[in-house]
């Protein structure tokens, strides 16, 4: 049994949490949400609780309890309080700006990045920190990983977009290796 499965989601107030069929739809104050899950799991609503169940005990059905179980709190808790991913620039002349909804980066190119915000997700920048918010924390995480994708960086001198709790694994330059001498 998955302990993550066995315990319910408590649904805060303000949010609705509907059950039809294999289809979860989750609305609170920041937007809906809607999942569909696999027929090997139950779903129920009670007391302020969504309860989730197997209805077997294979591997592939234990591996589905947890998942769902997990991915109904992620959207318990979007439409209550949202998701949010912060991305630092690290770059001389690095710089990322707003043009409307959509992000703007010059990150050493010969022309500027235009990224579109999708339908449910906010940017913020402040100098060189950018914050991509949302309910959904799918949609979050994608978006902040298709601005990273655009300069990852770089293990010499670690310049690049990185997340801000992220640790970039610094190499020696040639000229480190060049006086550690030749291997025997």
């Amino acid at each position: 049994m998955s302990k993550i499965g066995k315990q319910p989601v408590i649904i805060p107030s303000g949010v609705a949490v509907s059950v039809d069929g294999h289809t979860v739809t989750v609305t609170g104050p920041k937007g809906t949400l809607k999942k569909h899950f696999a027929a090997e799991i139950a779903v129920e609503v009670n007391d302020g609780k969504v309860i989730v169940s197997a209805k077997g005990s294979g591997k592939y059905v234990m591996s589905l309890f947890g998942t769902t179980r997990a991915l109904i709190n992620n959207d318990v808790i979007g439409v209550s309080t949202g998701w949010s991913k912060k991305l630092e620039l690290v770059g001389t002349g690095f710089k990322a700006e707003l043009v409307g909804r959509d992000l703007s980066l010059t990150v050493g190119y010969s022309h500027s990045i235009k990224i579109n915000a999708p339908e449910g997700i906010t940017f913020k920048v402040e100098k060189t920190i950018i914050t991509v918010d949302g309910f959904d924390r799918e949609l979050v995480g994608q978006v902040a990983a298709n601005i990273r994708a655009v300069r990852p960086p770089e293990p010499y001198k670690g310049k690049g977009i990185k997340y801000v709790d992220e640790v970039i694994r610094r190499k020696a330059g040639k000229a480190a290796a060049a006086k550690a001498g030749p291997a025997a």
